[in-house]
């Protein structure tokens, strides 16, 4: 498929050829469903802990002798029914990651590319250039294109100003190719590539 090329001032600069096995898709939420799941997974810390009983502070001695008391047997002040003991069964450290194939992998971020184009939220950009780098200029640019929350995605080195300039600009990020993922395309309202990214994605998704 075709779609137009434009400039950060939104002037037509052209097509560009989309391939169909890449942006064309019919989006399928249960892939897409999938590998965000695995993207939070492997980003969970894992560092949550609490204790156990032979971690907490306490004596080990028994609190009462066995039999004659007329109270239940006790063996330990520091088990998990007693007050200030440790929790049986909590959270230890440990990572959340698992395996997720690569061809699914794959499979999910033409799913999310292919989601933004259905919906018309793709643009193409040109270069991301700019004469001043000043983010009113660049939040001008994209109040131009009709852009809310984009997630840019560029493949060659961006231009020091238009880095500087969105810096400060609410809702605006940017990532290189190879950062491109799913949770991140789909959180944006919409993406941006430049067409080094859609050669570079292509070329990656091939």
């Amino acid at each position: 498929m075709k779609v137009n090329v434009v400039t950060l001032e939104n002037k037509a600069a052209g097509e560009i050829e989309l391939a169909d096995a890449i942006f064309g898709l019919e989006p399928r939420k249960d892939i897409l469903s999938r590998v965000v799941e695995w993207q939070r997974a492997k980003a969970r810390a894992g560092t949550h802990k609490t204790k156990t009983r032979a971690e907490v502070s306490g004596t080990g001695k028994k609190p009462f002798k066995q039999k004659g008391s007329g109270n239940a047997r006790q063996g330990t002040l520091r088990g998990p029914h007693q007050e200030g003991g440790g929790r049986a069964h909590g959270p230890v450290l440990r990572s959340h990651a698992y395996s997720l194939p690569k061809k699914v992998r794959a499979l999910g971020l033409k799913h999310a590319l292919s989601s933004k184009q259905a919906s018309g939220k793709l643009f193409v950009v040109d270069v991301l250039n700019v004469k001043d780098a000043k983010t009113k200029t660049v939040v001008a640019n994209f109040a131009s294109l009709n852009l809310v929350k984009p997630l840019i995605i560029t493949a060659a080195d961006v231009d020091a100003g238009f880095v500087q300039a969105i810096r400060n600009a609410k809702n605006v990020n940017m990532l290189p190719v190879m950062g491109a993922n799913v949770a991140d395309i789909l959180r944006a309202k919409e993406l941006v590539l430049t067409k080094d990214a859609v050669a570079a994605l292509q070329e990656r998704l091939a």
